[in-house]
């Protein structure tokens, strides 16, 4: 019997971010028995996803690269993986940061395809700009393939080179309106009577939550029920958290950490806010949207993430004054939720379809090599 197609994948790490949730959902749905996935992270700890990874069958490979920032090191430990594993006929890069090395190390030792991926539309304007500018150009030197997961993603990474665009796919199905999950995830969250506004993200400058907060403390003054239902892990959290003290919102935010049953989260929200800096789609507004949740988000996100009615755009230069005002509008709107499935489907973001059609890329690609 022949072994499936073992695919090197290579990001920063297995957390709960969109990137690692849509290689997750392809790697539930496609054949096991085709193509495997294997992971090399960035970080040397166990992440949200390793678990399930190794349950289905996959390897993590956990490096120290960004914490001891030797390339070096990750160079002679990525070439040690590819050696020893000479199945490894696919590597597919989603970090930009370490991306050149990586595919660089591959064409030295001989992996005929690889893949440089592009999941941003923008970059943190931080003392790395520069550095990162410079290790976005050289990133596709040495790929034979280019993806990213929204038009603006790939325009913005691989200028008028060709890529392919891969949709942040979800299962739809499993996030369609139910009205007994809404009543009991908000009774679990004691926020029965309360109005939610809901946001998923990690803790990190580019999701923008002190701009969030901003809003939240105006919504408060006119709906003293509002709660802010926080989900997500990262960095900045304690600093979140002291300027929630200081806001004096304390007891109307709900923080938690990353879950398995985000399809109950959603449930919970009356509305969905997401005033990212910049996103290369922002799967989290999809699933909202698909959960029937109303959405008002920055205009930084690609069109691809309008697929249904239920989501507005702002631009961050809007006054805190007019975000309030389209989220009261938008929710009063919509205070029924409705089932989205059709539509999602219909734009090509259920997971059968991208699971699918990147399972026959390899196929394909590794067929004809």
């Amino acid at each position: 019997m022949n072994k499936p197609i073992r695919v090197l994948h290579i990001l920063q790490r297995m957390e709960a971010g969109g990137t690692q949730a849509l290689l997750m959902n392809i790697y539930r749905n496609i054949d096991r028995t085709k193509v495997q996935f294997d992971f090399l992270v960035e970080y040397p700890t166990k992440e949200f996803y390793d678990d399930e990874i190794i349950s289905m069958g996959g390897k993590i490979y956990y490096s120290n690269v960004r914490k001891d920032f030797n390339i070096w090191k990750f160079e002679k430990l990525l070439k040690k993986i590819l050696i020893e594993n000479p199945e490894y006929k696919i590597v597919h890069v989603h970090t930009y940061s370490i991306g050149y090395f990586c595919l660089k190390v591959a064409k030295k030792c001989g992996v005929p395809i690889r893949i440089a991926h592009s999941h941003n539309n923008e970059t943190v304007h931080d003392i790395k700009y520069l550095p990162k500018i410079f290790l976005q150009r050289i990133y596709t030197i040495n790929a034979t393939d280019l993806f990213a997961c929204s038009y603006e993603a790939g325009k913005y990474l691989f200028k008028n080179k060709e890529f392919k665009v891969l949709k942040n796919a979800i299962d739809s199905r499993k996030f369609i309106f139910d009205a007994k999950k809404r009543e009991k995830i908000r009774k679990e969250l004691n926020v029965e009577r309360n109005f939610v506004i809901g946001h998923v993200g990690r803790f990190h400058p580019q999701k923008n939550h002190i701009f969030l907060l901003k809003i939240f403390y105006e919504i408060k003054k006119e709906r003293a029920n509002s709660k802010l239902l926080l989900i997500g892990n990262g960095d900045l959290e304690d600093t979140i958290r002291g300027k929630i003290k200081e806001m004096n919102l304390t007891d109307d935010v709900i923080i938690l950490k990353n879950r398995n049953d985000m399809d109950y989260l959603y449930q919970a929200m009356d509305v969905f806010v997401f005033p990212s800096l910049f996103e290369g789609l922002g799967i989290v507004t999809v699933e909202a949207q698909a959960a029937g949740v109303p959405v008002v988000c920055a205009d930084t996100l690609p069109k691809e993430v309008e697929i249904t009615p239920l989501i507005k755009k702002l631009s961050l230069n809007d006054s805190i004054e007019k975000w309030k005002d389209t989220i009261f509008e938008i929710s009063d709107n919509n205070n029924i939720h409705k089932n989205m499935c059709d539509l999602i489907i219909k734009a090509n973001y259920d997971i059968k379809n991208s699971a699918n059609k990147i399972q026959e890329f390899y196929i394909n690609k590794y067929s004809n090599d």
